[in-house]
């Protein structure tokens, strides 16, 4: 992989990831645009990794305090706000796994990797997050998150893993239309991808040593430093400036994105 290939992609994986634009959408711009070739699975195990350590890094105080008050209600101790966001997070990764099992085993994870579907359903989901912007009340914080809205947002993030729909921006979108803030419903989503960038990444590690393929280290390594750099960076000022801009800046954002890929697509 040149260098220039490694910084581009690591930086889109580390940077769309977290925004509601579509890492999908993204990664097959280089290919489509400048003909550049597949990064290969090792690289996507690192880049997902680097993201991980992002967003671990960045919560990790609240990480603490709901592994030790999860690890207390386990054991019979008190219920607490931390303990029941804890339970949260593994209940609502449940819909997700299931959907993205059936999708392997049929092979329509594969059948769906369509630069028409990935531009299409940019669109479309874009445009449905730029609704929920709009007339989402946003005024319900994330400490009042019940396990029913919890689970609603975890069957929006099952819809995800069709290409092109944004695991955040479906999240985000999902959590705007339960009266969620901006803040609660970009945490959560947050939050809520550690464990599916957990169980994606075990699997791509299960298909990289079933693959038996010769690793490049110092491309990994670097693939992990700088998707973990621009992701931690991505947070911390999505989340400071969230409130205060808005999602219409990202909805137009993807509509453009969705127009560009039709026309490089149809031309």
């Amino acid at each position: 992989m040149e260098t220039l290939h490694l910084i581009v992609l690591a930086l889109i994986q580390g940077l769309t990831e977290f925004l509601p634009i579509s890492s999908s959408a993204h990664l097959i711009l280089p290919s489509q645009l400048l003909g550049w070739p597949d990064q290969g699975l090792a690289f996507d195990v690192a880049v997902h990794l680097g993201t991980l350590l992002a967003v671990v890094a960045y919560f990790r105080q609240d990480l603490i305090r709901m592994l030790v008050d999860w690890s207390k209600s386990v054991t019979g101790g008190p219920s607490t706000q931390n303990s029941r966001m804890a339970w949260y997070l593994v209940w609502t990764t449940f819909p997700a796994v299931i959907f993205g099992g059936f999708l392997s085993v049929t092979g329509l994870d594969d059948a769906m990797r369509s630069a028409t579907l990935i531009a299409g359903t940019t669109l479309i989901f874009g445009a449905l997050l730029g609704w929920a912007d709009r007339k989402g009340k946003l005024s319900q914080p994330l400490e009042h998150l019940t396990l029913k809205q919890a689970l609603i947002i975890g069957f929006a993030q099952a819809v995800a893993l069709i290409p092109g729909t944004s695991r955040s921006g479906i999240t985000m979108t999902a959590g705007l239309l339960l009266g969620l803030t901006r803040d609660a419903a970009a945490r959560f989503s947050f939050l809520l991808s550690i464990p599916v960038i957990v169980a994606a990444g075990s699997l791509k590690i299960l298909q990289l040593v079933s693959a038996d393929v010769p690793v490049e280290w110092g491309i990994l390594f670097s693939g992990i430093a700088i998707s973990a750099v621009s992701a931690f960076v991505c947070i911390h000022y999505f989340l400071a400036f969230i409130n205060r801009i808005g999602l219409m800046p990202f909805v137009i954002y993807r509509l453009l994105l969705g127009v560009v890929l039709l026309g490089v697509l149809w031309l």
